[in-house]
């Protein structure tokens, strides 16, 4: 296909996004980018793929960063004193996202990706979600936890996602104001809901 498109998706944990992305990815023969991104960006910045781990969708991170041990990698006071911060973090891995995208198609999952990628031409922004019932579920067969922990725990991530979507992006994560198109996984199945995306970039661009 020689359509350059980016397809970003945000999703709710335990919604199937992942799984979703890398789908789309297949069909539209576009790489696929999700923990990868850190990868790009610990090259462009010369830091270590743990370090941008650690402040994955997480706002505030440097906040309690020299709490952690981080071994020998030099990292330390004179890090953060070097005015370093979480904005800093952000724009390595928003350039790492630039470029990649500038290469040819691309699915981006999470990270900011649709305000990020917002000025290139013939992107689409998903969000993916699905009933809180389905989600506990695969959380509590991945985790291995009750109910209860699962919802907590979903909750947790999904907070801190939508503290770092909205502190950047200056929009609302999860709000159908954000997005092209929001969808259900939990109706139609990880794979039909693939379809249904996959037809609608088709509509979208004329493919």
């Amino acid at each position: 296909m020689n359509k350059h498109l980016i397809i970003n998706i945000g999703r709710q944990v335990c919604a199937g996004g992942l799984e979703i992305g890398r789908l789309l990815a297949e069909e539209f023969q576009a790489k696929y980018y999700d923990r990868e991104l850190l990868n790009l960006a610990a090259k462009e910045s010369g830091f270590s793929e743990e370090f941008f781990k650690r402040s994955d969708e997480r706002k505030g991170f440097l906040r309690s960063f020299l709490h952690l041990p981080y071994g020998n990698n030099g990292i330390g006071n004179s890090f953060y004193q070097s005015n370093f911060s979480q904005e800093g973090l952000f724009k390595f891995q928003s350039d790492a996202m630039i470029k990649a995208a500038q290469k040819g198609s691309c699915v981006f999952v999470g990270r900011c990706a649709d305000y990020v990628l917002r000025d290139f031409p013939d992107v689409v922004n998903i969000f993916i979600t699905a009933s809180i019932d389905a989600r506990a579920q695969l959380f509590m067969k991945e985790k291995n936890c009750s109910r209860e922990e699962a919802v907590r725990r979903i909750e947790q991530v999904e907070s801190r996602r939508a503290s770092y979507y909205n502190y950047y992006t200056g929009k609302k994560w999860g709000h159908a104001a954000s997005y092209d198109l929001c969808v259900d996984s939990s109706i139609l199945g990880v794979t039909e809901t693939e379809h249904l995306i996959a037809e609608f970039v088709r509509k979208r661009f004329g493919l």
